[in-house]
C-alpha cells in the first residue's frame, strides 16, 4: 500500500513538472513573438542566455520518467502517461529551441540588412495562430480532452497557408532588392520557424490521444 501511494504521488509530481516545462516553454515562444516587431536585439540575446532553463526542466522531466518506469514498472494506462510525457518532454524542448532559433535570426537580420530594409510581411497573425496551437494543446494535455487535442489539426493549416504567402513574397522581395537577399533569406527561415512550432503542437496533441485513447495518431505530413 505504501508503494502504491508513492507511486501515485511521484506521478501527480510528474504532472506538475511537464507543465511547468510547458509554460517555460511557451513563455519562450511568447517573448520570441513578441520581437518579431520590436527587433529588440538585448531581448533576443536574452532568450537565447536563458536557453540552459528549459533543457535543465527537459533533463529532471526524462529523469524523473526514467526513475518511476526503473522503479515502479507500470503497465497500461500508467505506462501510457509515461511514455506521452517521454515525448511531449521532447517536443516542448523543441519549441523553447525553435525560440532561440528566431531570436538568432532577428540578429542576424539586424546585423546583415542596409540601412533602408523593410519587408512588407507582418508575422504576428501566424505567431498569433502558433501560439494559440501551443497553448491549446497545453490546455488539451491537462484537461486528457482529445476533441481538443484534434482541434490543433484543423488550425495548422491556416499556418501552412501563411508560410506559403511568406515564401511568395520573401521570394519577390528577393528580385527587387538583391543586395538584402541575405536578410530576406532568415525573413523567411522565421516563417519556417513559426511553421515547425506548429508541428510540435501537433506532435504533443497526438500524444494527448494516445494517452486518453490508447491510439496511435498521426497527421498528414506537409510536404512543403
Amino acid at each position: 500500500m505504501a508503494k502504491h501511494m508513492h507511486f501515485h504521488r511521484e506521478i501527480h509530481e510528474l504532472k506538475k513538472a511537464i507543465l511547468t516545462m510547458g509554460t517555460l516553454a511557451e513563455n519562450r515562444l511568447r517573448q520570441a513573438c513578441a520581437i518579431l516587431n520590436t527587433k529588440d536585439r538585448e531581448q533576443a540575446q536574452a532568450i537565447m542566455t536563458a536557453d540552459w532553463e528549459v533543457d535543465d526542466m527537459e533533463i529532471r522531466v526524462e529523469e524523473e520518467c526514467l526513475k518511476i518506469l526503473a522503479l515502479h514498472q507500470p503497465v497500461a494506462r500508467d505506462l501510457r502517461l509515461i511514455i506521452a510525457i517521454i515525448k511531449i518532454n521532447n517536443e516542448l524542448e523543441r519549441i523553447a529551441d525553435i525560440a532561440v532559433n528566431i531570436a538568432k535570426r532577428i540578429l542576424t537580420i539586424t546585423a546583415v540588412a542596409t540601412a533602408d530594409f523593410s519587408v512588407e510581411l507582418d508575422y504576428q497573425p501566424m505567431a498569433a495562430k502558433v501560439l494559440a496551437m501551443v497553448k491549446t494543446s497545453l490546455d488539451a494535455l491537462v484537461a486528457e480532452d482529445t476533441a481538443l487535442a484534434r482541434s490543433i489539426f484543423l488550425m495548422d493549416d491556416e499556418v501552412n497557408s501563411l508560410r506559403d504567402a511568406a515564401y511568395k513574397t520573401v521570394i519577390g522581395e528577393i528580385k527587387r532588392r538583391p543586395d538584402n537577399a541575405a536578410a530576406l533569406v532568415n525573413v523567411y527561415l522565421i516563417a519556417r520557424h513559426l511553421e515547425r512550432v506548429g508541428d510540435r503542437a501537433i506532435n504533443i496533441a497526438e500524444e494527448v490521444i494516445y494517452l486518453a485513447e490508447g491510439e496511435i495518431v498521426r497527421s498528414s505530413e506537409d510536404p512543403v
